[in-house]
């Protein structure tokens, strides 16, 4: 099917090329990330328990531009905003240099995947650069999920600065005339108060002010697309040759899939395309087979699942393989240089591996390596 595929220029333009013509921030990023690390490999971190999450990420963050995570496999997600498993993913992702895309397929009517998006104790949006979107509902999803997104963009750059003073009051505060004036005649005996836990004024004893406390609170621009009050553990680490993340989040919409017999026909993936090219300035690109620019003006980046190499030494002749329960495999030589995919998406292939840092440098250097082939480097 892809090789037959008319040639659109963006099939053999560079990464660096193609971000400088990149109008969605977050691919220009992506883009620029890509050529800086020399990868364009994805990792599908689909463990289940927090910890493994974070061990994973650390280890093979090196290798990827992007972490695809299914936050609902994970026990043990810690939801805190500041110090919680997306924030902690965050930091990971500033110091090695690679975007967290939540897998999350929505498909529901809109009201719904704005929820589903930045409320709940998830909040995805607050963590995951990246989310994608199931085009069964329509566009209405699509339109819903952008217009939740610029609300929150509107806002998250602010945060609320509160101050607290606090001080005793000088001798200047009070008036100088006390000292002068006459001692008020004593006061006649009288029985004593009943036991109460509060004194009147009127006790015969001059009031005093320890302390005066001021609570100021004002809202204040943030320039860095960190959390005020992210975790201290590499926060402060930033993969160098790159600034971080903008604030802008994207979205990739499910065009394509590697599953045997999916549904996902032709006339759904046309309008999923159309659907991409009206929301352009949320939509980054597709998770799909090939890549599904055709128009002049279409830059879109296309990530593709199913990804799979056959053990080291042998060749990538390509019979597609398969796990069994409907996935179909294909090799970075087939999906990067003949379909045109710009990121391949592998899990398995990795986490189940002997080594999988050692195994993520294998699928890098052969997806780098079929990238290059088909720009003609």
């Amino acid at each position: 099917m892809c090789a037959t595929r008319d040639r659109h220029p963006t099939f053999k333009a560079s990464f660096a090329e193609r971000a400088n013509n990149a109008s969605h921030p977050l691919s220009n990023y992506l883009l620029r990330l890509m050529e800086l690390k020399k990868s364009n490999l994805c990792l599908s971190a689909d463990v289940t328990s927090a910890r493994e999450l974070l061990t994973i990420a650390d280890r093979i963050g090196p290798s990827i531009v992007v972490l695809k995570t299914h936050y609902d496999l994970v026990a043990g997600w810690d939801f805190h905003p500041q110090t919680g498993t997306g924030a902690k993913l965050g930091a990971l992702g500033r110091k090695h240099g690679f975007l967290i895309f939540e897998d999350r397929k929505f498909g529901d009517i809109g009201s719904t995947v704005q929820l589903q998006y930045t409320a709940g104790s998830a909040r995805i949006i607050d963590w995951a650069h990246i989310v994608n979107v199931n085009m069964v509902p329509g566009k209405a999803a699509v339109s819903a999920l952008q217009e939740a997104a610029a609300r929150w963009r509107s806002r998250v750059n602010y945060e609320v600065r509160t101050s607290v003073s606090v001080g005793t009051p000088t001798s200047d505060s009070f008036d100088e005339n006390d000292e002068d004036r006459p001692a008020p005649p004593p006061a006649p005996k009288e029985p004593p108060p009943p036991p109460s836990s509060f004194r009147g004024e009127h006790n015969g004893r001059k009031g005093s002010i320890v302390s005066i406390t001021t609570l100021t609170q004002s809202f204040e621009p943030v320039d860095s697309p960190r959390f005020a009050n992210a975790i201290a553990e590499g926060d402060e680490l930033v993969y160098a040759g790159i600034e971080e993340p903008p604030w802008e989040r994207g979205l990739l919409i499910l065009a394509q899939m590697s599953s045997e017999g999916n549904f996902m026909n032709k006339e759904y993936t046309d309008a999923c395309v159309q659907a991409a090219r009206e929301y352009k300035s949320f939509v980054m690109g597709f998770i799909s087979q090939e890549t599904l620019n055709t128009e002049p003006t279409d830059a879109f980046i296309s990530m593709t699942p199913g990804c799979q190499l056959p053990p080291e030494g042998d060749e990538e002749d390509g019979v597609p393989m398969g796990d069994g329960l409907g996935q179909q495999y294909n090799t970075p030589a087939k999906l990067v240089g003949l379909c045109g995919s710009d990121i391949i998406i592998v899990g398995r292939g990795i986490l189940k591996a002997a080594s999988p840092q050692q195994e993520a440098e294998r699928y890098r250097r052969r997806a780098w390596k079929a990238y290059l082939n088909r720009i003609g480097q």
